[in-house]
């Protein structure tokens, strides 16, 4: 069982990990020991989730998610196999918690009539100036 907030926590049928050997540093030891871990949650399949948290979490995925729904991350920072579970999980946790946050919508608003004027002033300012770069002509 994995807490997201208060309301929500992930079952572990929705979770599966795999090991395997991890690259960078770590001696003789990285040719033997499968610390990097590879998390698996079947976002698409999870009754936990909203069908808008579920397409924010998919925009937020990008590549990690799966054709079948699932997001995929792996984790092979250190040479430890469960702090690597740890730290996949803690990505996954925070990337549901972004994906649980719901945009603000925009109102649309006019812009004053003072924005406008200044606007408008500018570009006069502007348009002199450009039109002071032409050709002198002789009087």
């Amino acid at each position: 069982m994995l807490r997201i907030n208060d309301t929500i926590s992930i079952a572990d049928w929705e979770l599966s990990e795999t090991f395997s050997r991890s690259s960078g540093p770590g001696g003789q030891n990285v040719n033997k020991v499968e610390t990097a871990v590879e998390l698996r949650f079947e976002a698409e399949r999870s009754p936990h989730l909203t069908p808008a948290v579920k397409a924010r979490l998919k925009r937020l995925a990008g590549r990690r998610w799966t054709t079948e729904g699932a997001i995929v991350i792996r984790a092979e920072e250190t040479r430890s196999q469960i702090r690597n579970r740890a730290l996949a999980e803690e990505r996954l946790v925070e990337m549901i918690r972004q994906a649980l946050i719901a945009p603000k919508r925009r109102i649309a608003t006019k812009p004053t009539l003072g924005s406008q004027r200044r606007r408008l002033a500018a570009k006069a300012v502007r348009a002199e100036v450009k039109s002071l770069r032409g050709k002198v002509e002789d009087e």
